[in-house]
């Protein structure tokens, strides 16, 4: 058994998800943390809700809110959404929490103490027409690197490099147009060039063990060689105070050093609700446990650069020494699992640009598996993808319910008929060996893709073995078997079936928990082989306001093994388990989606 620290990308919680958010961050994370719970390890798969920086800012002033209110109405949409695709946080939590704000200045201290924050003077943008600050995201120019018109003054989203809004050629602001003035401010910037030594050394190990997605690990080196400070804080006054400048009111964190620290923070306040406030320090303080971390490729950055470069320099492994402060030594990532975009009908998702479909408008209408089970055969996990109403629609009717849905209800429906409960086999046959062993097998096989973020192999494997399953029926004909002398034989074939469809479940239920759940109640089992999230409304841990967290009970789940059928159990006539759609959908979904 390993320690696996599972870590999510946090949601901005500016507004609703969308459906590529959680093809990035969601489902894949879901996938592995439930697959390996069953395999044995102790899970810990935290996240919660980025809630600060410029973009709440803007959208709180236009609806004439506070930031605090739109964040409040936007976590609370977000857990239920993510709640209802059954995701399996152990805690999904939010950043305006009271011990984030403890945990990512207590981390601020340490690595500025160890003498990685220095103090540099830069200009800073400001609009003429207002007087205001310009926050960083919020202007907008061409990139020096690419050549890309509409590059951010943070980073570029078509190369990924992180920018300045001084290294934006023709820069402009997002909110006006208007060309913004740059006058001097100081900030606290990350020394990275003085940790670039142990982050490349950290990076090629991580390269050598060969584990890492090529385009990540390639991603992250290129940085190396335009390695600079960062600015970690801000001229805005939404988001968390900075240590020692307690006198400069309008001076905050940066929301990405702050957002980053919510791995840490979440897994202290995780371990602070259960009653075992040290418990954390199982996943971050032993050499010996895995991290994972989970997002799109735009966040590369920031997960295999700015914070591995701050644990290094909290931990004082950076060129200046140190010591590190009172969480301990803190294990960097073993790996970041970062996915590719997600577009839909041929366009990049943009909610103001209006190409975009929410995580709660599709549940609203379609099983959370379907949409789960898109995502993991056809999502964007080493290369973009794009979601298509006529694809979606074509892989849940073939696939979902022609395919897997099929081969359960026949099952199903066979030993209800002829039995009413799972038969004893008989002697068993090659066809029935073979069938039976490629099941066996699928569980290693389908759990090492798993294990090595392979995902749409993992279930595309698992398909192909519900082909076979098929295949097997058709040609042992168990419906054609009446005759008294031919009982012997039915009830082999069909006990046969029941212990691959078992089987099969227990595989599925990492991808499509929600049916996993009422197949194994269709196939005699008590309906809770997915253990699934749900939400509480809690008490901030250290005085700050109420809010919703996500969390489940996860412990002893069924193992990842075939586990033997119990002749004699009561099987039922069973009804469809997945929904078959009318091709209209098709039509109906790209008007909605002119209309908005």
């Amino acid at each position: 058994m390993s320690r696996v620290l599972s870590a999510v990308a946090w949601p901005y919680a500016n507004g609703p998800r969308h459906i590529g958010h959680v093809a990035g961050f969601g489902v894949p994370s879901d996938v592995f943390s439930r697959y390996m719970r069953m395999a044995g390890h102790d899970v810990l798969m935290v996240s919660g809700t980025d809630e600060h920086g410029t973009p709440i800012l803007v959208a709180a002033d236009q609806e004439g809110i506070a930031p605090k209110d739109l964040a409040d109405r936007n976590n609370r949409i977000i857990v239920e959404d993510l709640t209802a695709l059954g995701l399996s946080y152990d805690l999904f939590t939010r950043t305006t929490s009271r011990n984030h704000y403890q945990v990512v200045q207590t981390m601020f201290e340490g690595v500025r103490d160890n003498g990685y924050m220095v103090v540099e003077t830069t200009s800073g943008a400001v609009s003429p027409s207002t007087g205001r600050t310009l926050p960083d995201r919020y202007i907008e120019g061409v990139c020096p690197h690419c050549g890309y018109d509409g590059a951010r003054g943070d980073q570029c989203d078509n190369c990924g490099n992180q920018l300045d809004p001084t290294d934006l050629i023709n820069p402009r602001s997002k909110i006006n147009g208007e060309t913004p003035e740059f006058v001097e401010t100081d900030h606290y910037f990350l020394d990275l060039p003085a940790l670039a030594e142990e982050l490349g050394r950290w990076l090629d190990n991580r390269e050598k063990s060969g584990l890492w997605r090529t385009n990540v690990i390639k991603f992250s080196q290129h940085l190396l060689e335009d390695i600079r400070p960062r600015a970690m804080t801000r001229d805005i006054d939404w988001g968390i105070p900075v240590p020692g400048w307690e006198d400069k009111p309008n001076k905050r964190l940066y929301v990405w050093f702050d957002a980053v620290v919510g791995y840490l923070s979440a897994s202290i306040e995780w371990a602070r609700r259960i009653g075992e406030p040290e418990r954390w320090r199982d996943w971050w303080n032993d050499p010996e446990a895995l991290s994972y971390y989970f997002m799109g490729k735009d966040n590369i950055v920031f997960h295999s650069q700015i914070w591995p470069a701050e644990l290094l320099g909290y931990n004082g492994k950076g060129d200046r020494g140190g010591e590190p402060g009172t969480y301990g030594e803190l294990n960097l990532p073993t790996q970041v699992v970062a996915s590719e975009f997600l577009t839909m009908e041929g366009r990049k998702f943009s909610s103001s640009r209006k190409v975009t479909i929410f995580v709660r408008d599709v549940l609203s209408r379609y099983q959370p598996d379907a949409l789960r089970y898109f995502i993991s055969i056809a999502g964007p996990e080493t290369s973009d993808s794009d979601f298509t109403w006529a694809e979606f629609v074509r892989r849940n009717n073939s696939e979902l319910v022609a395919g897997w849905g099929n081969l359960v209800n026949r099952t199903a429906a066979m030993i209800a008929k002829n039995f009413g409960e799972i038969p004893a086999p008989g002697p068993l046959e090659a066809i029935d060996n073979e069938l039976l062993e490629q099941v066996r097998r699928g569980f290693e096989v389908v759990g090492g893709y798993i294990e090595n973020h392979h995902q749409r192999a993992a279930l595309g494997e698992l398909m192909r073995i519900i082909g076979e399953a098929n295949t097997y029926v058709s040609q042992t004909e168990p419906f054609k078997l009446k005759a008294p002398e031919e009982r012997e034989r039915l009830g082999t074939i069909l006990h046969t079936l029941i212990q691959v469809v078992s089987d099969l479940n227990t595989m599925m239920s990492v991808f499509l928990p929600h049916s996993s759940n009422e197949i194994d109640k269709v196939v005699g089992g008590t309906g809770d082989l997915a253990h699934m999230p749900h939400i509480e409304e809690v008490e901030d841990l250290d005085g700050g306001d109420p809010y919703p967290i996500i969390t489940g009970d996860y412990s002893n789940p069924r193992p990842w093994a075939s586990v033997p059928v119990r002749v004699g159990t009561p099987i039922a006539k069973p009804s469809p388990v997945f929904v078959k759609l009318d091709p209209e959908v098709v039509d109906e979904e790209l008007a909605r989606l002119e209309d908005q």
